[in-house]
């Protein structure tokens, strides 16, 4: 089994790809998307992070966070998140994959991936690197031709504190791409 490593910065900006189970399309539905979106309020609420850049997809989310000075456990936030939505999710009779002998003995349930991806942010340009790939996601898996189509997503937000024209990225874009997931 590989030995995960992961990088604690205090007060650092990480990026995060958190994938469903299976890539099961869970945030299709609307209830899902409104439930995660409460969850992370909550977390905020007792464990602060500033979210930069937030991209939902059916399958997937990006998100880049920046963490308190004095704070590096982005971990025990994502622990809760996941937790809590998975929790209230199956309470409400949403789906989930299923789930091997294994993984039911271990009490882990088939709505995310056990493990997510991190990335401590280096520099200012590792960080504007990450963003406009959060923001240009969904063009990349197709589900759109320009961000700005894309309703689940901070670009909106950063279109009107003018960071973005509205018309950013209208087309393909391979060097947004090349961040990789």
């Amino acid at each position: 089994m590989p030995n995960f490593r992961r990088a604690f910065i205090s007060g650092g900006a990480y990026f995060f790809t958190v994938v469903t189970a299976n890539r099961l399309p869970v945030f299709e539905n609307e209830s899902a998307r409104t439930l995660l979106s409460q969850v992370m309020r909550e977390c905020q609420t007792r464990y602060p992070y500033e979210v930069i850049a937030l991209v939902l997809l059916p399958d997937h989310l990006h998100a880049l966070w920046s963490l308190p000075p004095g704070d590096d456990q982005f971990a025990a936030r994502w622990s809760m998140i996941k937790r809590e939505f998975t929790r209230r999710w199956l309470a409400l009779g949403g789906s989930e994959q299923q789930r091997s002998d294994a993984k039911a003995r271990q009490r882990r349930r088939g709505v995310w991936q056990y493990r997510y991806w991190e990335h401590s942010i280096r520099d200012q340009k590792d960080l504007e690197a990450h963003f406009d790939y959060i923001h240009y996601n969904p063009v990349k898996h197709g589900y759109v031709n320009r961000p700005i189509d894309w309703p689940w997503s901070t670009f909106h937000r950063w279109v009107r504190e003018g960071h973005y024209p509205t018309d950013w990225v209208d087309g393909s874009c391979s060097t947004i791409e090349s961040v990789g997931e």
